[in-house]
């Protein structure tokens, strides 16, 4: 079992604290932000962890070399994006050459609580005909993934401005507008929870984009010639600690999981 933890961010939602630390380092309950996640991804069984970097990148690899030297249960890889930011996909495009080529990779963004089991989010993942899994919710938000009745991607849409982005005709004819009645089309909104896995051969998609790139898009523009399935977790719980306010309450929520 192999994951990537994207960690390169800027943390620009952080700031103050991410003047002088990056977003994976910011504390928790006495715990880096990335340790929480580390330490999940242990206890899941996972054996190969990469993670990229970038902002404030020595301070996050010399914490990456102590936990690696301290938990011999799993090895852990730096994707290297000190000269440049590459976005999600992009941070993806540039790790491939540390995975090991042969298993699904757990991708988990740095700043996300939860209590999902990635045990058995990745066995599912694994077992179905996906190219790409994406762990989603029902929470309120702006932005929207947008799946068939089967659970396929199809598109997304900001349901402010309008904005729809699909490869299917029949769905990117309502850009620009505002009151969408996606269910009477049997379309279902979910929002993303910043967890998926994607398959070793989908990688290989890659080559034909450029260094830089968000994942997002890259999920966008294959739904129609791959299945991107979208999934959910039992009595989901998740926290996006990206902002001051949900840093706050961060603590209170881990306590309110354990």
């Amino acid at each position: 079992m192999q994951a990537m933890i994207f960690a390169a961010g800027m943390g620009t939602r952080l700031k103050p604290i991410t003047d002088i630390l990056p977003k994976a380092l910011v504390p928790v309950s006495d715990k880096p932000l990335i340790q929480h996640v580390l330490d999940k991804m242990v206890a899941a069984g996972v054996k190969e962890v990469v993670v990229n970097v970038h902002h404030h990148a020595e301070q996050l690899k010399n914490f990456i070399s102590l936990y690696d030297r301290a938990e011999n249960s799993v090895t852990l890889r730096v994707s290297d994006e000190s000269d440049a930011l590459l976005e999600t996909g992009g941070g993806i495009k540039r790790a491939r050459q540390l995975f090991n080529g042969r298993e699904s990779v757990l991708i988990h963004n740095c700043d996300i609580l939860s209590n999902v089991n990635l045990t058995e989010f990745y066995s599912t993942s694994n077992q179905s005909d996906a190219a790409a899994t994406l762990l989603v919710s029902e929470r309120r938000t702006q932005r929207y993934l947008l799946f068939n009745a089967q659970m396929r991607l199809v598109g997304w849409t900001n349901i402010t401005t309008g904005e729809v982005k699909s490869p299917y005709a029949e769905i990117l004819q309502y850009d620009g507008k505002t009151s969408v009645d996606w269910q009477a089309m049997g379309i279902r909104l979910y929002a993303f929870s910043g967890i998926h896995c994607i398959s070793p051969r989908t990688l290989n998609l890659m080559d034909e984009w450029p260094e830089r790139f968000p994942i997002m898009d890259f999920y966008l523009k294959h739904c129609a010639e791959i299945v991107i399935r979208g999934t959910f977790c039992d009595n989901l719980r998740l926290l996006d600690v990206g902002k001051l306010d949900t840093l706050a309450e961060a603590g209170e929520f881990l306590n309110s999981l354990n």
